[in-house]
């Protein structure tokens, strides 16, 4: 019961570095999994306000991996995203960016990435 409890807790994976960006969106790509990335700073009081909720978001959209990136500590995905702002939650399927949020809103991140997730689950279903 503790390792699901813990795996409950933990479904947002912490990035720090670009090995571990590029590992994670590689095995998404691959399973066909999207990606919901939080770019954050731990000085930055609207991202760090945002992380209770990013946490919710996870736990309710299983099918989604949940990544989250400090800024500081691994700049090349920032830069490489065009990241400038914090809060910025970046939507992402196939390795490609289809949706960027800038500021820290909680209720346009749940319905940009619920709209997101209903997208694909219509897809899928026609295909």
């Amino acid at each position: 019961m503790d390792g699901q409890e813990q795996h409950d807790k933990t479904r947002v994976v912490k990035i720090d570095s670009v090995e571990s960006w590029d590992f994670y969106v590689s095995q998404a790509s691959n399973q066909g999994c999207p990606i919901v990335a939080h770019f954050t700073a731990s000085w930055c009081m609207p991202s760090v306000a945002m992380n209770p909720c990013f946490e919710e978001l996870a736990s309710a959209y299983q099918d989604v991996l949940f990544l989250t990136v400090d800024v500081d500590e691994v700049k090349e995905i920032a830069k490489k995203l065009e990241v400038k702002a914090m809060p910025t939650f970046v939507i992402m399927r196939g390795g490609a960016v289809v949706d960027k949020l800038v500021g820290a809103n909680p209720e346009e991140i749940k319905k940009r990435i619920d709209g997101f997730v209903q997208s694909i689950r219509v897809n899928v279903s026609i295909v």
